[in-house]
């Protein structure tokens, strides 16, 4: 009876451990990335931002 729930618990700790890495790398390049490297983000931001003008975008006063 034991084993069943030692079994059951590694499955849990397995299946929730495996949920935990799947969204730890879906985060990865979204924040952590830009944190461990911020003159390659702020470089990249700079490209990809090239030509916009904020006061076109974002409504005036917020």
């Amino acid at each position: 009876r034991d084993r069943r729930a030692m079994a059951g618990l590694a499955r849990t700790l397995g299946i929730f451990g495996a949920f935990a890495a799947v969204v730890g790398a879906a985060f990865y390049p979204i924040y952590f990335r830009p944190l461990l490297l911020p003159e390659e983000y702020k470089k990249e931001q700079s490209i990809n931002r090239a030509g916009i003008v904020q006061e076109d975008i974002q409504p005036a006063g917020i």
